[in-house]
């Protein structure tokens, strides 16, 4: 299987769930910042992933851009995940995340939504990431790989 890992990162969380998530999945797999990817060659892949931090309840500027990019039901055919890294706090569910937006947008695209839009957390703005979130990360990845036999 042939899979894609787009994401985009600020203070480098995101950064490391996203190879995390690259890490546990086997086959051909390529883990890309969105900056590096070609939105006309995600049709290429079997699996793609796309995730980024939750800015004001959104995606960060870099993943709207990529997704904006990708024309129509360009996605058809192809089975979609979407992650986030975001804050614990209770205030934050207020604005909502970036994983299902991300998810949405995939959707809208053509893409087959396999597993559930999944958030891990950071403790702070500027991280670290929780404890045991890039085992989490791993897992949910496996679990996403599954669902698509």
């Amino acid at each position: 299987m042939k899979t894609l890992v787009v994401y985009d990162s600020v203070h480098g969380n995101t950064e490391r769930v996203a190879k995390g998530i690259g890490d546990a999945i086997t086959g051909e797999v390529q883990v890309l910042r969105a900056g590096e990817v070609n939105s006309s060659e995600l049709k290429t892949f079997d699996l793609l992933i796309v995730g980024g931090p939750t800015h004001r309840g959104r995606p960060t500027q870099a993943i709207r851009d990529l997704l904006d990019q990708v024309p129509g039901i360009a996605l058809q055919g192809t089975n979609v995940a979407a992650f986030d890294t975001r804050l614990p706090a209770k205030w934050v569910r207020i604005f909502g995340y970036a994983a299902p937006r991300i998810a949405g947008t995939l959707k809208k695209k053509g893409g087959t939504l396999i597993g559930s839009a999944e958030g891990f957390f950071v403790e702070g703005t500027e991280g670290p990431l929780r404890e045991g979130e890039l085992e989490r990360a791993a897992l949910w990845a496996k679990e996403i790989v599954k669902s698509t036999k």
